[in-house]
């Protein structure tokens, strides 16, 4: 990380919590934040990337705004986390996407199903597109061919993921330990992951828009990330079913990859909607208003996969299907295009950070956390 503005801002901040220590239970930040004395650009992205933005802290600080202090964990370490991810983004050119992330994910995901659904009408007949298929096994290539759907596929995902798994080097070489990574903290940071432990604050919630506790936050991120990984899941089953079973898709209703696509798309639906809802009544002054774009974008991209998914389920044996599934494809490809470049990257800082994290609270003699 390199020294802006907002790196400074909270190393500042970062030294006055470290000498209060008040908020020392409310997250995982401020135990870390007691390790050290001073604090290097590195480690205060590992910080920023272990803030959930529970805003606990800030609602409890008697020196934030309009104290003269005006200190603002939750923001400070917004800005240093944005920074980060344009910071270890690769390849670097690219990184400068974070800029204004919601009109570049915005423009890229109108480009992907303007270019999706004019290949699939230029490559099909009328009476193709807009005929209707019924539910016969494989006639979903018939709108789009099964080489198509793999070429694009593997060069966009396998794209995504070698510049997530690139950005993910960036950040532990940058603001990651140089200890040897053990089983225990794995096992602990996953747990942490997979629970969402830190969206609970100090136990009692996060504080949404006030000084009331709330769960809200982590049951829709629940709910969002679950039902991701059950798209996923679903995705997966059918790969499985295709490759080594010869079972092309569409699959009927009661079969494992339309039920786990189906519970997934709803839960994500369930999800992001309510976290979009969230953000028109969150108290604006312990987040940074100009990230808002991006977030927003994401949220509404991950809700138009989900709805479309589910819309094509629908009307996959009406004249509809080519359609439908040319728009939840054009979503789709516009979701791995802007995979590494889009708040998305948080779940791979975070949970390094979380490593990190694990890994000092076993390093911690015996009466530390």
């Amino acid at each position: 990380m390199q020294e802006t503005d907002a790196v400074i801002n909270a190393r500042r901040e970062m030294e006055i919590c470290n000498a209060c220590r008040y908020c020392e239970g409310f997250c995982a930040v401020f135990p870390a934040v007691e390790l050290r004395r001073e604090f290097s650009a590195g480690d205060l992205s590992y910080l920023a990337n272990l803030c959930h933005g529970c805003r606990g802290c800030y609602y409890a600080c008697q020196y934030s705004p309009p104290h003269e202090w005006g200190i603002n964990v939750p923001a400070a370490m917004a800005e240093v986390r944005a920074e980060s991810y344009a910071e270890y983004a690769w390849p670097k050119p690219l990184a400068s996407m974070f800029a204004r992330n919601g009109t570049v994910v915005s423009l890229i995901t109108a480009l992907a199903i303007a270019v999706v659904l004019i290949l699939a009408m230029v490559l099909n007949s009328p009476g193709n597109f807009f005929g209707s298929h019924g539910t016969a096994a494989g006639s979903f290539y018939d709108i789009v061919p099964l080489w198509a759907l793999q070429i694009v596929s593997i060069a966009t995902f396998g794209f995504s993921l070698a510049a997530l798994g690139m950005g993910a080097r960036n950040f532990w070489r940058d603001a990651g330990p140089r200890e040897k990574i053990g089983p225990v903290a794995i096992g602990i940071a996953l747990w942490d992951v997979l629970t969402l432990k830190n969206l609970g604050g100090g136990g009692n919630g996060c504080n949404d828009n006030s000084e009331a506790f709330s769960m809200r936050r982590r049951y829709l991120h629940h709910a969002m990330f679950y039902g991701f990984l059950l798209c996923f899941a679903a995705t997966s089953v059918g790969f499985f079913y295709h490759a080594f079973l010869g079972w092309p898709a569409p699959y009927p209703f009661i079969s494992v990859p339309v039920l786990l696509g189906t519970v997934g798309g709803v839960l994500m639906l369930i999800g992001t909607v309510g976290l979009f809802a969230m953000k028109l009544v969150d108290d604006p002054m312990p987040a940074v208003r100009r990230l808002l774009g991006g977030d927003v974008a994401l949220l509404m991209l991950l809700a138009m996969i989900a709805l479309t998914g589910l819309v094509l389920l629908a009307v996959r044996a009406t004249g509809a299907m080519g359609l439908a599934m040319a728009v939840h494809l054009g979503f789709i490809l516009a979701f791995f295009v802007v995979l590494p470049y889009s708040k998305m990257v948080h779940g791979v800082y975070r949970s390094a950070a979380l490593l990190r994290r694990a890994m000092e609270r076993n390093l911690q003699p015996l009466g530390g956390e």
